[in-house]
């Protein structure tokens, strides 16, 4: 939700405006990029797909879909972006490869469209058996391949709970459309297992340096860590990343609160049980809103200029929207 003083009304409007800034910035062929002329990477794009479904925006939400499609590799794999059609990244991202499931599979419970399902179900196998070939023996995923197939040794945190999601996802439509995928239940409960009981795994010497909050907040918000288990979590590092009357911060090395991770921590508190937490972060995120629609990236503190100043994203619009109607009937029954 966004706030308990705002009447459905209110709210609807609001995430329409965000919804519009969004579709606005769709191409022709389908792909969302950052913003005009830049780049489409595939995960922010699902992103994107998912805040237009919840906005009840289908048909946008699906042409999107139907763009990945197009432009997946033989291998179920995709560029790490695109830009006027063309590759631009040469890296195969795994978890980019595993997030269209959790988009698709919001698509067909916002639609309940079967047949939708059925028509993205090759892509989306394809994707996530792209992304197992890179799990590990202890359950991590390897982030990514080169443009020669090479793996690169190194799994993030973040990216691991994004990916266990989509394999969750994956299976459930696998149950709905009657194919059979029980490897997958088994490397999402491999790859949980890791997660919590060795971080070790994902740990990088930059990591430790940085301090990502996504790494704080991403198991909660991916549903690996539930109950109060879950808020103890957020609750552990909530004076680390969080400046009060802005936001979340990123990394604890930089001096920006980003608009993306503070929808995301609130995402997570509805999730945790902590509605109004979540709608007091949201509130910030407010006066980083523009006459369009959209969001600023971030904040940079303490000076309080937006970050980047030259333009507002897409995919930071998506986050607030997510986070908007986490906890609201506008988003139909299921969770995020």
């Amino acid at each position: 939700m966004l706030s308990a003083a705002m009447t459905p009304a209110g709210l609807s409007r609001f995430v329409d405006d965000t919804a519009a800034f969004i579709t606005r910035h769709q191409l022709p062929s389908g792909a969302i990029p950052w913003y005009r002329e830049g780049v489409t990477d595939p995960w922010d794009h699902v992103e994107c797909a998912i805040a237009l479904d919840l906005c009840g925006r289908f048909e946008a939400a699906a042409t999107a879909y139907r763009w990945l499609a197009c432009v997946q590799n033989g291998d179920g794999s995709w560029w790490y972006g695109y830009r006027d059609g063309q590759p631009k990244g040469l890296a195969k991202d795994s978890n980019h490869s595993a997030y269209p499931a959790t988009g698709v599979w919001r698509h067909y419970l916002v639609t309940g469209d079967r047949d939708f399902l059925e028509e993205m179900w090759p892509m989306v196998s394809r994707g996530l058996d792209f992304t197992l070939g890179l799990q590990q023996p202890e359950g991590h995923v390897y982030w990514a391949r080169d443009e020669h197939g090479n793996a690169w040794p190194s799994a993030l945190f973040a990216g691991g709970c994004s990916i266990w999601q989509s394999l969750a996802s994956g299976s459930r439509m696998a149950a709905v459309l009657g194919h059979k995928r029980p490897g997958w239940k088994l490397a999402a409960a491999r790859l949980a297992t890791a997660i919590r009981d060795r971080p070790d795994l994902f740990e990088t010497a930059d990591d430790n340096r940085r301090g990502y909050s996504m790494n704080w907040y991403y198991p909660v918000l991916t549903g690996i860590v539930t109950g109060v288990e879950a808020r103890l979590r957020l609750a552990r590092h909530w004076t680390e990343f969080v400046v009060d009357g802005w936001g979340c911060r990123c990394s604890l090395d930089q001096p920006w609160v980003t608009m993306a991770e503070t929808s995301e921590l609130a995402a997570a508190l509805v999730a945790a049980g902590e509605s109004a937490q979540a709608d007091r972060l949201l509130e910030w995120t407010l006066r980083l809103q523009g006459s369009d629609g959209g969001f600023w990236t971030g904040i940079s503190l303490p000076t309080e200029e937006p970050y980047p100043p030259d333009h507002k994203t897409t995919w930071t619009a998506a986050g607030v929207i997510i986070a908007a109607l986490a906890d609201s009937e506008l988003a139909g029954s299921s969770r995020y």
